[in-house]
């Protein structure tokens, strides 16, 4: 076995590596990464102190923190209470909870609150062949540790979206305690405001979990949530929310039924789920907030835009992304069939090997036992956007990724173009290069 310290220089070296590999080197289409900006970075450098510190105790029902169980927290209560405050602000609500470590620990606080409210364990969910995250399932969270019973909503392949007039006959049958949207392979809104109505007749909460789409939500491109029914956001915030990893529930606690869910869920981060929350990331959170108020719209419009641009581009050059005839997305990803050229897994290898980073993914219609070669590709475009990347950006992207695809260069050879783009690309726009900018920024507001 290695001695300690050759372990310790060998992590060094790691780390450094990993620095300029991914950050210098790759261009980033992993649909589930975001991308901070300096001023965001910087905020987090300088909340060394708070990133040890614990705050153990019950909030009210502003998000606010209404008593803690440690000394020492007049300025940690002060920092929780105003990164939920703009997190409200950001988003229209009125009760944010910021103790969450990150989005799968958002959904397990809220299933498990809601599902004590309701009192009732079934919860019809978005199947996960389909796009749901593991944590909606009955193999992952919700099933094998929070114990749910998941009914599938009914998924139109050819829409890639929920069939809400189908939908509407499974919740009526199973009279879940919990209807759940939002998902990982997320291409086109759910169907909120169809099946709100419907969730009501059966007492159902409505969760959605914006996860992959919070970005676009904030920055007015893809749905609103609040706007179309649903009762609860869960998020991570750090996909196209381009803050520090973390997560986050949002709601209106604006009648009793809400309020009594919203003290479920609160009391499901802690004392059930959460002791360290984590602090060190709220104000950064914040400045992440503030970037999306000011740059959010302009910032969710180029990403989407740019997605479609690639699914056109790579359609025209005879790749088959799926869902030509709705414009192939209205977010920030692409899924991609690449099964006439070796499949997924193959050719997820070879990018990366070309330094683009993409992930492989099963389509709905997939074999689902034989998860390790999916037909697919997941792109997502939020990393490069940020970069500055425009539509003629994106197809000589594309060129580069379609030279892979179709064997026409050898990845080792592609990667030097890569790289070479990359430094064309290596400044974060839509937001503030320093914490001082931002707050000359506030200061003139």
């Amino acid at each position: 076995m290695e001695s300690f310290s050759e372990l310790l220089l060998k992590l060094v070296e790691a780390s450094r590596n990993h620095e300029r590999y991914r950050d210098i080197e790759c261009v980033n289409l992993i649909a589930s990464e975001g991308l901070k900006s300096p001023a965001v970075n910087q905020m987090l450098s300088l909340s060394n102190d708070l990133e040890g510190r614990y705050a153990e105790g019950e909030n009210d029902l502003e998000g606010h923190v209404k008593i803690r169980y440690y000394q020492g927290q007049k300025y940690m209560s002060l920092i929780e209470n105003y990164a939920a405050d703009l997190m409200k602000s950001l988003f229209k609500c009125t009760w944010a909870d910021v103790r969450l470590v990150s989005g799968t620990h958002a959904n397990l606080a809220t299933f498990k609150g809601l599902s004590q409210a309701s009192k009732n364990r079934k919860m019809v969910v978005t199947p996960l062949s389909c796009g749901a995250h593991i944590s909606h399932d009955y193999a992952g969270l919700a099933g094998a540790v929070l114990g749910l019973e998941n009914i599938n909503h009914v998924y139109s392949i050819d829409e890639l979206n929920i069939d809400p007039d189908k939908s509407a006959h499974v919740i009526r049958a199973a009279k879940p305690g919990i209807v759940t949207f939002g998902g990982s392979l997320f291409l086109f809104p759910h169907p909120i405001k169809e099946l709100k109505a419907v969730a009501d007749e059966v007492g159902a909460y409505v969760a959605y979990d914006a996860s992959h789409v919070l970005g676009l939500i904030a920055g007015g491109v893809f749905q609103d949530p609040f706007g179309e029914g649903a009762d609860f956001i869960t998020s991570s915030t750090h996909k196209t929310f381009p803050g520090p990893q973390g997560g986050v529930i949002l709601g209106n606690p604006k009648n009793p039924r809400l309020e009594k869910a919203t003290k479920a869920i609160q009391f499901a981060v802690f004392p059930l789920s959460a002791s360290n929350t984590h602090l060190g990331r709220l104000p950064a959170l914040g400045i992440a907030a503030l970037e999306m108020k000011l740059f959010g719209a302009e910032l969710a419009k180029q990403t989407v835009k740019n997605a479609q641009t690639a699914g056109q581009y790579l359609c025209e050059n005879g790749v088959h992304v799926l869902c030509e005839s709705k414009g192939f997305t209205k977010s920030h990803q692409l899924a991609v069939d690449v099964s006439d050229f070796g499949g997924g897994k193959k050719l997820a290898q070879e990018l990366e090997d070309a330094h683009i980073i993409l992930n492989k993914n099963l389509l709905p219609y997939d074999d689902q036992d034989d998860r390790d070669n999916p037909s697919g590709l997941r792109i997502g475009f939020q990393d490069v956007t940020r970069r500055g990347f425009r539509e003629g950006d994106i197809k000589h992207l594309c060129d580069l990724i379609l030279s892979v695809i179709k064997s026409k260069r050898k990845p080792v050879e592609v990667k030097e173009d890569v790289i070479a783009l990359k430094k064309e690309f290596n400044h974060v726009k839509y937001g503030f290069q320093s914490v001082e900018e931002a707050i000359k920024f506030a200061e003139k507001a």
